[in-house]
């Protein structure tokens, strides 16, 4: 394992007490995702090669490293490629497109498509070790300068990934029994496929980014009901695998989640991300609902980022950090840095939030009272 320099073990200090809520020195900051043309634009506008990592450059508080967990152990087959697009199949076996300068895949189709395909679907060994090649490597680097979050998909992302979003809402209603049997095996892989990942950190990680959608900008997916009754169990069976380890849980879901926050709390998750405000999630109400019972990741809308004037934009960041009073806020978007956002007015903001995020907290004209 590698030893840490002082800097980065600032950075664990800082994260840390952020999820414990605990004032650290500062607001600590940083994305789960970057979109490729603003890294392209980035570069650009910086004069940097390919091989400046971004983290680094901005000194940035986490970053996430995973293993692979597809269902089948298989490199990524390409099917077509032109300078238009790429279409590709993985360890999921569906086959997605890939258009040029587009943050992600657009689905074309799945390999299951009827009940008894799903019933047949096999799920290759958690702890191979071709799912493990480069991970330590990978660890080595980040752990010497960062905060470092494993990475773990929930249950229904996993589900939906195998027999499409259609299929799932579909089936749920129709075939309950099959969709839990097949759940009860997702969730047999998932949990080994966390406990290998942990195994193959060699102790270098930090924390657990468990992550998956299961709502949308107005509510839920599906009714609260069905998630506890289908998703959540196996959601908690992670949380409590990341616990009995001593690493805290960072889980990433977008939309608007606001029915099944209480559960997250329930299960002991350390703090929600990326709190979309785009889905009517705002930290600041969110943190009078739920006090310090939950800590929260995230919430800078990133529309406003991309177009506000520059002195409203200040007065948007300032007032979410309003949250931060006694800790418990990390700093980021509401989603990722899309390829919209000028790396200027990125800058302009993680400046400002390294400037008025640090403790005791003046945040002047823009302070909150009845936010503690």
């Amino acid at each position: 394992m590698q030893e840490r320099s002082a800097h980065c073990k600032k950075k664990v200090e800082r994260m840390l007490k952020a999820l414990r809520h605990e004032e650290p020195d500062r607001v600590p900051v940083s994305e789960y995702y970057f979109w490729p043309e603003f890294m392209k634009k980035w570069r650009e506008v910086n004069h940097l090669s390919d091989d400046v990592d971004i983290h680094e450059y901005y000194d940035l508080d986490w970053n996430i490293s995973g293993t692979d967990y597809q269902p089948h152990i298989k490199p990524v087959e390409i099917l077509e490629e032109t300078e238009e697009q790429v279409i590709s199949r993985n360890g999921f076996e569906h086959i997605t497109r890939r258009k040029n300068g587009a943050p992600m895949d657009e689905y074309v189709s799945f390999a299951v498509n009827t009940v008894e395909e799903m019933k047949s679907f096999d799920l290759h060994d958690p702890w191979d070790e071709r799912r493990f090649e480069g991970f330590q490597n990978t660890l080595n680097k980040m752990y010497r300068n960062i905060f470092v979050l494993g990475n773990m998909m929930e249950g229904c992302e996993f589900l939906w990934r195998i027999i499409s979003s259609e299929n799932m809402l579909l089936w749920l209603a129709l075939y309950p029994d099959d969709i839990k049997r097949f759940l009860d095996r997702i969730t047999v892989f998932l949990t080994e496929s966390l406990r290998a990942q942990i195994a193959a950190s060699g102790g270098m990680l930090d924390g657990m980014m468990i992550w998956g959608d299961v709502a949308y900008t107005k509510d839920m997916l599906f009714s609260p009901e069905t998630w506890r009754e289908f998703f959540k169990p196996c959601l908690n069976e992670l949380v409590q695998i990341c616990h009995k380890s001593g690493l805290p849980v960072v889980y990433h879901g977008c939309g608007n989640v606001n029915k099944i926050f209480c559960d997250y709390i329930d299960m002991g998750i350390e703090a929600y991300n990326p709190l979309e405000a785009k889905a009517g999630l705002d930290v600041v109400d969110l943190r009078r609902r739920f006090g310090h019972r939950i800590a929260f990741c995230g919430n800078m809308n990133v529309i406003e980022w991309t177009n506000a004037p520059l002195d409203e934009l200040k007065r948007i960041v300032l007032t979410k950090l309003n949250a931060a009073k006694g800790g418990g806020y990390i700093f980021g978007s509401d989603h990722s840095v899309p390829d919209e956002l000028p790396p200027e007015r990125y800058e302009y903001v993680l400046n400002l939030v390294r400037e008025y995020g640090r403790y005791p907290l003046d945040l002047g004209e823009y302070d909150i009272h009845d936010v503690f």
